[in-house]
């Protein structure tokens, strides 16, 4: 969750899923785990969150993996991939200084050099930028993990698959390929 920190956050509003992208950060704190982000005031999702459970999806990495690496001619193609599925009710978060203190916990998770760029802002222009945001924090309550890495396959096909995904241009592929060299089997 924190290496692949950007998930959907999905809730439902009028019986209906509404799902938004956002960059979490993840803490723990007395044993347990908290995400925070924020929406942009005008997602109307930002409405409806405090009063029902979000499930947070974390989708990385994955990639295709093509039948051409299998001993087996009858194969067909798969995808591997490592998600999360995190649950918790979020709580917006109104006081001020706890606001910032998000923004600053989010700043420093992702580039902690702006942060000497953030705090030289304006207060002004700072609390323009926080008023057309809505932070939230969640307690996560349970989570579920689902990994599919070759674990199927032999460990010869697992080194072709590896190998091949080791040598793409997308990071997601060359990090599963790390994933699928660490099943032992």
């Amino acid at each position: 969750m924190r290496r692949y920190s950007f998930a959907t956050i999905i809730n439902t509003k009028n019986e209906l899923p509404i799902a938004t992208q956002l960059p979490f950060s993840v803490a723990e704190l007395d044993g347990k785990l908290f995400i925070t982000s924020h929406f942009a005031k005008s997602n109307e999702q930002s409405v409806c969150i405090e009063d029902q459970m979000s499930l947070i999806i974390f989708t990385e990495p994955h990639a295709y993996i093509s039948p051409s690496h299998y001993d087996r001619r009858e194969s067909v193609p798969t995808w591997d991939y490592i998600a999360v599925h995190a649950y918790g009710r979020a709580k917006i978060i109104r006081d001020e200084q706890r606001k910032i203190n998000a923004l600053k916990d989010m700043i420093v998770f992702y580039e902690k050099d702006y942060l000497m760029q953030w705090n030289s802002l304006s207060d002004r222009f700072k609390l323009g930028m926080m008023n057309g945001i809505v932070a939230f924090e969640i307690e996560i309550e349970e989570l579920q993990a689902q990994k599919k890495l070759s674990q199927n396959k032999t460990a010869e096909e697992r080194r072709r698959i590896a190998e091949h995904l080791e040598q793409s241009k997308n990071t997601s592929e060359r990090d599963i390929a790390k994933y699928i060299k660490s099943i032992k089997k």
